[in-house]
């Protein structure tokens, strides 16, 4: 009986699934559409460019990351002062520097690419953008 039921269950769920791709499909709105349909009050009417979403995430994204390297960075030098000589302990807290210092570098080199890629696509005419979101991600 348990097993009738999960089975009954999921035949239900599939058509459940199936039902709402369809409605989907028959309710679909081009992109630009759908985008502004779900756009709420007082966020940035574009994506991508300096007022864009994209930007904005991005932004506050690598600000966070940035700012835990170099908290790391600092209580790896605070480890390395407390040591008390002991070589496993600074080892350990020379190992903290310089993956902070790595984390800090990667977070300013995919700034800089996030900024690139950011460009290019706005850069592109409205019409285009589409496509060279597409041609940029495949």
């Amino acid at each position: 009986m348990k097993k009738f039921t999960k089975y009954i269950l999921q035949i239900i769920t599939g058509i459940g699934a199936t039902l709402s791709l369809c409605a989907g499909k028959a309710m679909a709105l081009t992109v630009s559409e759908g985008a502004e349909a779900a756009r709420a009050e007082g966020m940035p009417a574009e994506l991508i460019g300096p007022e864009g979403i994209f930007n904005q995430i991005t932004s506050v994204a690598l600000g966070i990351i940035g700012a835990v390297s170099v908290i790391m960075l600092i209580w790896g030098g605070l480890r390395y002062i407390i040591s008390g000589g002991d070589s496993k302990k600074i080892t350990d807290a020379k190992n903290t520097i310089l993956y902070a210092i790595i984390g800090l570098i990667i977070a300013l080199l995919s700034y800089a690419i996030i900024k690139f890629v950011l460009n290019s696509i706005s850069s592109v005419s409205a019409p285009e953008t589409a496509m060279a979101i597409f041609t940029l991600l495949g």
